[in-house]
């Protein structure tokens, strides 16, 4: 019979299980009970067989692998503990590398045609320069994303009827994006171009997290996909950018001057195909980065608070109000979508079984922070309509201003409930994850209203 101590570790170990299926796609979260159920089956077989609690946990692990995939997957992740020699065997290893090969292959077709797209443009007389950048700017979406969505498709294997919803999402974006006569570098046209690819990218997730996008968990693991994206994209772009600094300085030294093919060719189509990449470096090197992310979120949610506390305190003892002009209102916003994006990075890599700890306490006064910032915002923009009336970029940011303090209005509270054990912290979550539609029918009213209503301008 298990210890008190060994019942304990194995309800660690059991956790750490059942919190990595949460994680991955291959598995919907309303069998993870069931499978949790088996496991636990097994074990208590193997404890009452005489095994010690840790060892029933590594057999049990075994034979689930045995049956299940993601179990082997689970156990090569974690050689540390001895899982890769229990499970992993060399049948399962040629099988994954085959459907690694294959996908990276699809993966690699889909980043070269997102990149050929964007130069298919240029054969009508559409060459990508100052001239045609109002083209760009609305169209830069269907590039890539369009192909994104069919590449999570085919990995998905989706049914038809939502491809074609998929597919008439699209269609109808590509209309409200072309149909309207922008004025050239107006207001409405670099909102429209601003906002199109935030309510696309909702579409893209549809498609990522196939039929568990009706799902909480379904939702977070697309928001935590989106996380880990932008992660990769920085690194590839970072990198891209070395590459060129140097290749451009050896053609300088035989007097070639490579920066018209990088404006033209490089730059575009790159960053086109770099975000097909970084997507499927998500997918495949998942481990590395669910390791990354949190203790990124962890170095700069500190920071990104003391920033807001002290803006805040120096605001309320010198007494400036806040001067919004549109520069300034940009990097305001960016801000608080950055604080945001830190507390919903935080939550889906945070294991919801957990007890409220430090860190949580931190993200409640960086929540509350932000919030404050946001009125202060809020009452600023608002000052400046009274004044100098509306216009379209005023009454963007005040409607994205309205949404996030909504948002994290709501979330702060939910956050204290649960540091008070008033409520379980996948309401939390389940509020995140619905707001995203709050986010996408905005970026869809600035699109398709804001043109006309504002006169193109």
């Amino acid at each position: 019979m298990a210890t008190p101590e060994h019942s304990l570790a194995l309800e660690e170990q059991i956790d750490q299980w059942r919190s990595y299926l949460r994680r991955r796609q291959a598995i919907h979260s309303v069998d993870i009970a069931e499978l949790e159920d088996h496991l636990r089956e097994q074990v208590g077989g193997l404890i009452d067989a005489g095994l010690a609690s840790d060892e029933a946990f590594l057999v049990a692990v075994k034979r689930m692998g045995d049956l299940d995939a993601l179990s082997r997957e689970f156990a090569r992740e974690h050689s540390e503990r001895l899982w890769k020699q229990l499970v992993a065997t060399p049948s399962d290893t040629g099988q994954r590398d085959a459907w690694t090969s294959r996908d990276a292959l699809v993966a690699f077709g889909v980043a070269v045609a997102a990149g050929v797209a964007i130069k298919i443009p240029a054969l009508f007389g559409l060459d990508l320069n100052d001239e045609n950048a109002g083209f760009y700017l609305r169209n830069v979406s269907f590039f890539v994303l369009p192909l994104l969505t069919g590449y999570f498709a085919w990995k998905r294997k989706l049914d038809p009827r939502t491809m074609r919803w998929l597919a008439a999402a699209f269609a109808v974006a590509l209309v409200f994006a072309n149909i309207y006569p922008f004025a050239h570098e107006g207001n409405t046209l670099a909102l429209t171009a601003l906002h199109l690819p935030i309510a696309l990218w909702l579409v893209v997730g549809v498609a990522y997290a196939g039929g568990r996008w009706s799902q909480a968990a379904g939702r977070m693991d697309f928001i935590r996909f989106s996380g880990e994206l932008f992660i990769y994209f920085v690194l590839i772009a970072l990198g891209g950018g070395l590459l060129t600094g140097f290749t451009a300085l050896t053609f300088e030294a035989i007097g070639i001057d490579i920066e018209p093919y990088f404006e033209q060719w490089i730059l575009p189509c790159g960053a086109m195909g770099a975000i097909v990449v970084a997507s499927w470096l998500v997918e495949a090197k998942q481990s590395v980065i669910e390791n990354m992310a949190p203790v990124l979120t962890r170095l700069f949610a500190p920071l990104f608070t003391a920033a807001l506390i002290t803006f805040l305190v120096t605001m309320l003892l010198t007494g400036r109000p806040l001067d919004i002009n549109r520069e300034l209102l940009i990097v305001f916003d960016l801000l608080l979508v950055v604080v945001l994006a830190l507390l919903v990075y935080s939550i889906s890599a945070r294991d919801p079984g957990a007890r409220p700890g430090f860190f949580d306490v931190l993200q409640v006064v960086l929540v509350v922070s932000a919030l404050l910032a946001d009125a202060v915002a809020l009452w600023a923009i608002a000052a400046r309509i009274n004044e100098f009336g509306f216009t379209p970029n005023r009454v963007a940011a005040l409607g994205e201003n309205v949404i996030l303090l909504v948002n994290l209005a709501w979330s702060a509270v939910l956050y204290i409930r649960f540091l008070r054990h008033r409520s379980p912290f996948t309401d939390l979550e389940r509020w995140q994850t619905n707001y995203l539609w709050v986010y996408a029918i905005w970026a869809a009213i600035v699109v398709v209203t804001f043109p006309p209503l504002f006169g193109y301008i």
